[in-house]
């Protein structure tokens, strides 16, 4: 008898009996104490705040896992005096709805929000709905016989629908939580600010990759699937990828390499392949580079380790930025001097050590050509603002002190034009 049948029989015969009322009773009880304790659980965890995933998505697990184990203690108790058909499809839809809860939970912690998490929650549901309720009318041994009975032979293996299917629900749970375990550990390594950032990246993206192979090796035996049979299958698979994805792998791996050797690290100013910015992110297959105009290059990471990269925080932060100006022949070089080293110094940017510098840069066709010389500790906020306001600063100095700065002047003659008359005026 099927456990649905058994709860329509019990509730014909024993729903305004003692029994039924009883199996009511502990239900009831059983939801509301889970529901306190859920509450409860949520509110400490939520003032010790040590739990990183949060007050909402441990409420949302407690909750279910609560009722749970009150209803299946009060089970084992009662069925010693008389059957509980009423608690056990009460145990069978809770347990779906705690696992939907609890996988839920693992999604929502390494899956992005977007569609595909979304997708994955309601698949999860609908999967879980459908076997209770198959599992409640008895129909889940046929099904399971049917999926059974499919089958085709490779070598010495049986490989049926219903081997396929387990193999991939335990892939899918073993891959959920060792990737979950691995965004948890990645979250504390990433948080350890006492090692180098780039260091950092390289033990979280190893940490995730372990985490992905360790799920295949685990879940790929539990359901009887021999690994050393897919090392033939693997090793051709893996030169037909070396071939077709060689570029790609080789994107790989100079993105460990530049993780490695931390010639390029996050928050560094470079310039590569004619552009130039902040790097914000170095991920496995490619490079995220922030111009100063708020645009983002994504390139990818050979390009890094074979063309030159020139790397203007490589061993100091510092940069030197120049302000050319020119001022006529007839001005005090050494005013001028002074008047340009005022200006860098009032602005909050510049750097005293080492002190701003100005020197003649050329004597040109229209007069001194004078460069400014300032050192700045954060290029990666910018230089065309600094050198705009320094100039700002320059002309208004220059104008107060009668300090002219040139322009290009000619004199145009023309050839072979009639001398002009003495008669005209």
């Amino acid at each position: 008898m099927t456990p649905l049948e058994r709860a329509l029989e019990a509730f014909t015969t024993q729903a305004t009996t003692g029994v039924g009322l009883a199996q009511l009773a502990v239900i009831a009880v059983g939801l509301a104490l889970g529901a306190a304790i859920g509450g409860a659980l949520r509110r400490r965890v939520s003032a010790q705040g040590r739990w990183e995933f949060g007050e909402r998505g441990f409420g949302r697990v407690a909750f279910p896992l609560a009722a749970l184990a009150l209803i299946w203690g009060a089970r084992l108790a009662l069925r010693r005096h008389f059957p509980t058909p009423f608690v056990d499809v009460a145990i069978s839809l809770l347990v779906a709805f705690a696992v939907i809860r609890v996988a839920v939970y693992v999604l929502r912690h390494i899956l992005p929000e977007g569609t595909i998490l979304r997708g994955s929650e309601r698949g999860v549901a609908w999967l879980m709905w459908v076997g209770v309720a198959l599992h409640v009318t008895g129909i889940l041994p046929d099904v399971w016989d049917a999926l059974d009975g499919v089958a085709f032979t490779v070598g010495k293996e049986r490989i049926s629908l219903l081997l396929v299917l387990q193999g991939a629900v335990s892939l899918a749970v073993t891959l959920a939580i060792t990737m979950w375990a691995a965004t948890l550990v990645e979250a504390r390594v990433l948080a350890a600010e006492r090692v180098e950032l780039s260091t950092r990246v390289v033990v979280a993206k190893l940490v995730r990759a372990a985490a992905f192979f360790l799920a295949v090796l685990i879940a790929l035996p539990v359901v009887g699937i021999d690994i050393t049979a897919l090392s033939v299958f693997g090793g051709a698979l893996g030169v037909g990828l070396g071939f077709g994805l060689q570029k790609i792998a080789s994107n790989y791996v100079s993105g460990f390499i530049i993780l490695l050797d931390r010639s390029i690290r996050i928050g560094d100013l470079v310039a590569v392949d004619g552009r130039q910015g902040v790097v914000k992110a170095i991920a496995s297959r490619y490079t995220v580079i922030r111009s100063l105009d708020g645009t983002e290059s994504i390139i990818p990471n050979e390009t890094l380790i074979t063309q030159t990269v020139v790397n203007h925080s490589f061993t100091d932060r510092k940069v030197l930025l120049r302000v050319p100006v020119t001022v006529g022949y007839g001005a005090d070089v050494e005013r001028v001097f002074a008047l340009m080293l005022e200006a860098a110094r009032r602005q909050p940017r510049v750097l005293p050590e080492p002190e701003p510098g100005a020197w003649i840069a050329n004597l040109g066709d229209n007069g001194i050509e004078v460069e400014l010389g300032l050192w700045i500790a954060d290029p990666d906020q910018g230089q065309a603002s600094l050198r705009g306001a320094v100039l700002r600063d320059i002309l208004a100095a220059f104008q107060a002190e009668g300090i002219e700065i040139p322009f290009p002047q000619r004199d145009v003659r023309l050839v072979g034009s009639p001398a002009p008359s003495q008669n005209s005026p």
